[in-house]
């Protein structure tokens, strides 16, 4: 797998001040613009002489519900006070201290068409601003995913940012829901997910076998994550630190929480920075075939570097060397490698690892290609399973993530469940094969649907869709030419698609482009800083080591 993706009724009280506004005479002003309202039209009577044309008849104006802080059912929610405290240390993270952060717990509804019915927990954590009396405000930040959890990165590292943004700026991570501690999916034990993610005989129903356990576990939270609530929470939690705008660093899948936010909350986009772009108008498969094709480039740039250097597995042809990688991968279906805990490298798990890997820049590669060495000329797969590991979210003692599905879940919620079929099918087979030939062939499916919503029990609403943004304020996108999991395109499409968005350009390998260049970060930082919109066009280079 490739990581990284009803109405309310009116209340009366509302209803009855929308229709007073609509009662009006002639000449009125209208309440909501200001200006003159037109007379109204009387209709002929008997004694009225005919007219050639009948007078229209008004249209009533329909009410409106509304949404977010103006709506008075969530009001218990909007003003909430978060009661904030030293997060807990967590003694298995020996270089962390996580009690330097501040946590909480934000409420929210489980149901945002029900909001006097059942809740949900969100947790939340903080690195205050390291000048306070210079402070602008809070910048909340998502990690990706789907199923990243902010407040764990928080915890973990509370200080995202250097210099002015760190000292002006209280930095702010929450869990989506399901992700995290914010209710958890986590349906598989950790035998049989290890065995599910590794396998190389996945069978016709390996997306059934995790779709079912997630029904028995959770089949009451499922319908109530994804993206559309996630974004619905993040505004709560903005009212909740006192922010009347949000400020916003959304990375890889936290670019596409940032678009939507944009699009059901454009009155209170602040400062938004996307960076590593999801394209909101492409459906899963369509994604996933871009996505392949990005490690595809990435995967025989990588095997192309590792022919010019000594002591290559590849050997010295760059045009051969990805195609001997992917014979090695692949021959791991029959014969895994032993590693010293016992576990074997699989295909699969090697596919994986060399995914991880290729997640970095060209500064990371010298270990890929030296775990890879070890796999190929001395038949050892530990370093190479470690970054399977690593993918996987699995630690040394064999325990998973705790929210080991909140990618497929957020995934599925999304509207990957409406996945191709037929003709429409065939066409996305044939080009994921053209586009890449070489990660792909092993196991076609599993490219294709990842993950596999087919059998998910939880069908949403949700469709692919441009997003334009109709916030006042500009947006920040960031895009990465060499960007395999995340391609350059996306970038382009994302900023086109908003309108009102700068497009800001690194040239270089690796996933994301604000932590790999200090031209990215200066003009990122002015933005946030100051409001200074990047001017259109900037190119950035890579930093070297």
């Amino acid at each position: 797998m490739i990581t990284r993706f009803s109405r309310r009724a009116l209340p009366a009280v509302a209803a009855a001040a929308l229709l007073a506004g609509c009662s009006g005479s002639a000449g009125s002003t209208d309440a909501a613009s200001g200006t003159p309202s037109p007379a109204a039209t009387t209709a002929p009577t008997p004694s009225d002489p005919p007219t050639a044309t009948p007078t229209p008849t008004a249209t009533p104006t329909p009410t409106v519900k509304p949404t977010g802080q103006a709506d008075p059912a969530l009001k218990a929610f909007y003003g909430q006070q978060l009661a904030w405290a030293a997060c807990q240390d967590d003694p298995k993270t020996e270089k962390t201290d996580e009690s330097k952060a501040q946590c909480a717990t934000l409420k929210v509804p489980l149901d945002y068409a029900n909001p006097s019915g059942e809740t949900l927990d969100v947790a939340v954590a903080r690195s205050l601003a390291a000048k306070p009396d210079q402070r602008i405000g809070s910048i909340v930040i998502n990690p990706g995913g789907p199923g990243g959890a902010g407040a764990g990165m928080i915890r973990r590292y509370p200080k995202q940012f250097k210099g002015a943004v760190d000292e002006r700026f209280d930095t702010v991570g929450f869990d989506p829901r399901g992700a995290g501690e914010t209710s958890p999916v986590n349906c598989l034990d950790d035998k049989t997910r290890d065995e599910w993610l590794t396998t190389d005989n996945p069978g016709p129903d390996h997306g059934k076998v995790l779709a079912d356990a997630c029904q028995a576990k959770y089949g009451k939270l499922l319908p109530f994550i994804g993206t559309r609530n996630t974004v619905r929470d993040m505004d709560v939690l903005r009212a909740a630190l006192g922010d009347q705008k949000l400020n916003y660093l959304g990375l890889s899948y936290g670019t596409y929480i940032g678009s939507v936010y944009a699009e059901e909350f454009p009155d209170r986009v602040g400062r938004l920075v996307l960076d590593g772009a999801v394209d909101p108008a492409k459906p899963l498969a369509e994604n996933n075939v871009e996505q392949y094709a990005g490690f595809e480039r990435s995967l025989r740039a990588f095997a192309a570097n590792c022919a010019k250097k000594d002591q290559c597995p590849l050997g010295k042809d760059p045009e051969k060397a990805a195609d001997k990688l992917a014979d090695f991968l692949d021959g791991l279906k029959q014969k895994p490698l032993k590693t010293a805990s016992g576990r074997l490298l699989t295909a699969n798990a090697a596919w994986t690892g060399m995914i991880e890997g290729l997640y970095g820049d060209e500064s990371a590669w010298d270990d890929l290609r030296n775990s890879l060495g070890w796999a190929m000329v001395r038949g050892k797969g530990d370093n190479l399973l470690a970054y399977t590991d690593t993918y996987n979210k699995r630690d040394k003692e064999g325990h998973f993530n705790v929210s080991a599905d909140a990618y497929t879940a957020i995934y599925c919620a999304d509207g990957a469940t409406n996945v191709p079929t037929g003709d429409a099918l065939q066409a996305a087979y044939a080009e994921m094969a053209a586009k890449a030939p070489l990660i792909s062939r092993r196991e076609p499916s599993m490219a294709l649907f990842d993950p596999d919503c087919r059998n998910w029990p939880f069908r949403s609403t949700e469709q692919a869709h441009p997003i334009a943004s109709k916030a006042a304020n500009p947006i920040v996108v960031v895009g990465s030419t060499g960007d395999a999991a995340t391609p350059y395109a996306n970038a382009e499409k994302l900023a086109a698609q908003l309108g009102n968005a700068v497009l800001l350009t690194r040239e270089g390998e690796g996933h994301t482009g604000y932590g790999r260049s200090t031209c990215i970060r200066d003009s990122v930082d002015a933005y946030l800083l100051e409001g200074t919109v990047p001017a259109a066009g900037i190119r950035c280079a890579t930093d070297k080591e």
